[in-house]
């Protein structure tokens, strides 16, 4: 996991592809966002609004096939982390939610706040251990190049 304190350091880290501008695109779009409602940048990002109380997730989160990053708008919130082979599988890894599901024990802990990004790289699962009330944008970005391989 790579914790950013601002988007400036976000876009100066993130330059380069045309996917990571399109993060920046997105966060401009804050103001006409409507929580849970989900939108979409050409075929490399797809974000949405979360907007109200977080509940504790029972277990670790991955992706495979797209970076997950959360940027905190108001509020925290508490996630813990590991690397994925230090977990055990509860859940198989699926195609159709690019998600696969560990218990285990954290490795660290980093509690989020407002202006932070959380950047959920594919190596990590993460666990949100859940907030009260919570404002934040959660970006899914592809690790492939430009485009799916099948398109």
């Amino acid at each position: 996991m790579i914790i950013l304190n601002s988007v400036d350091e976000f876009r100066q880290r993130y330059h380069t592809a045309k996917k990571w501008r399109r993060c920046a695109e997105a966060v401009a779009n804050l103001p006409l966002l409507k929580p849970g409602v989900c939108h979409s940048i050409g075929d490399s990002l797809v974000y949405r609004l979360v907007d109200g109380k977080a509940p504790a997730a029972h277990c670790f989160t991955g992706n495979r096939r797209y970076v997950e990053i959360h940027y905190y708008l108001s509020g925290s919130e508490t996630v813990a982390y590991a690397a994925k082979p230090s977990l055990a599988l509860l859940s198989p890894y699926s195609d159709e939610t690019d998600r696969e599901t560990f218990s285990g024990e954290a490795t660290a802990r980093h509690t989020a706040s407002a202006g932070q990004l959380l950047v959920f790289d594919n190596d990590y699962a993460y666990q949100p251990q859940g907030s009260e009330h919570l404002r934040k944008m959660v970006l899914m970005v592809t690790i492939e190049g430009a485009t799916f391989h099948n398109k």
